[in-house]
């Protein structure tokens, strides 16, 4: 573009020159007498007068125009020589044995959970626990109205009272045979029915209170005092968290590489990045319609209940027998070039570089690089679709 401005200014430059001199000529013609009738030489002598009388200005615009062609085909060409920098993101290759860890994304849950209700119909008289509260085996933890219970008690009593006494005066007939057995048969089931009925009032009276039947927390509290509780209606959930269980869901391509006892590390970032050893492993083996993974729940102590069910975690699952130390880059990173050669852009001295590479297994998304880097060379890993060899890059550390 600098060169076309540059040789239209000449151009221009030698128009000028052009026309003066074409004015010279004029006036050379007029004065030989070698041209036409008085009307066309008239003409041409005011023509070649004008051009001669303002060549200087002709010539002082003209090299101005030529002036300004130059200074833009100078920019144009500047401009050009400066090259773009691209923002890119690297990694520095480092040799690790974690390039066989598998990341994954849990959720705490609990061990167990337990639903707390009662057997009667009857309105919530007292609930002495809250959502979150630690609760022992055996604690009281709510009551409802006893009114109907005891009074049926009572009248139960009356019953049983009644049968037992009839039982002892017909005992003594009975002894001197003057009852019939069939009348002392039925005066003993007038007694057993009147005491089923009265183990029966007092066990609804003793379940009129609910007692924890597990260690744990309350996890939820479904009803309130003042409402009435139906029979098996929940009250409350109590959760046994002293062991958690985080769930983790499974491609279905993985989970073959998943075993029992398959070491993990579990990270809570609720609890500022607080690390846990996972324990043993259960595997499902159920797998989801929609998403083709297994879910496994690891088992995880929890000292302290620090762990809630809830909780989102970070789970790194390792794969046994991987001690090897290996440099491992996102799968993204390593490019494939029209001959099939893999490579992976570099930076150096500020500058993207393309460097040849071979690979090895693939590792969630990362994978082994076998050859062609050393420790400490950065790759550029965000940003690589930019670059070319030699382009100059701004770069930070992954």
């Amino acid at each position: 573009m600098g060169l076309l401005i540059l040789f239209c200014g000449c151009i221009l430059f030698e128009l000028s020159l052009f026309f003066i001199d074409l004015g010279v000529f004029v006036r050379m013609v007029l004065y030989t007498n070698m041209l036409m009738n008085f009307g066309i030489s008239e003409f041409l002598c005011n023509f070649a007068s004008k051009i001669e009388k303002n060549k200087y200005r002709i010539m002082k615009k003209l090299i101005l125009c030529l002036a300004s062609c130059l200074l833009v085909a100078c920019g144009n060409k500047q401009e050009k020589g400066v090259e773009e920098t691209i923002g890119v993101k690297v990694e520095r290759a480092v040799p690790s044995s974690n390039y066989a860890q598998l990341p994954y994304v849990g959720v705490v849950e609990e061990e167990s959970s337990t639903t707390v209700s009662f057997t009667g119909m009857a309105m919530l008289k007292t609930l002495n626990v809250s959502e979150g509260q630690s609760v022992r085996r055996g604690q009281l933890l709510a009551v409802i109205d006893e009114t109907q219970a005891r009074n049926t008690l009572m009248t139960t009593k009356a019953a049983l009272d009644q049968a037992q006494d009839a039982q002892a005066r017909m005992k003594m007939l009975h002894e001197t045979q003057s009852l019939p057995d069939i009348k002392w048969v039925e005066v003993e089931s007038k007694l057993q029915q009147a005491q089923s009925a009265y183990d029966m009032a007092k066990k609804n009276l003793e379940d009129c209170r609910i007692f924890a039947p597990v260690s744990g927390v309350v996890g939820s509290k479904i009803m309130n005092v003042g409402e009435t509780v139906l029979p098996s209606e929940p009250v409350l959930t109590i959760l046994s968290i002293d062991r958690v269980k985080v769930r983790v869901a499974i491609p279905e391509r993985e989970i073959s590489a998943i075993e029992s006892e398959t070491p993990t590390q579990i990270t809570v970032d609720a609890l500022q990045g607080e690390t846990f050893q996972g324990g043993r492993i259960e595997k499902g083996v159920s797998a989801d319609a929609l998403t083709h993974t297994y879910d496994i729940r690891i088992n995880v102590q929890n000292p302290g209940h620090r762990l809630l069910p809830g909780m989102v975690a970070r789970v790194t699952m390792g794969k046994k027998g991987f001690e090897e130390k290996k440099i491992a880059l996102p799968v993204q990173a390593v490019q494939e070039a029209s001959d099939k050669q893999l490579f992976v852009w570099t930076a150096k001295n500020g500058k993207a570089h393309r460097t040849n590479v071979t690979i090895g297994e693939t590792t969630g998304n990362r994978v082994v690089i076998e050859s062609g880097l050393s420790e400490g060379d950065e790759v550029i890993v965000e940003g690589y679709q930019k670059v070319g060899e030699g382009t100059p890059i701004a770069f930070g550390n992954g």
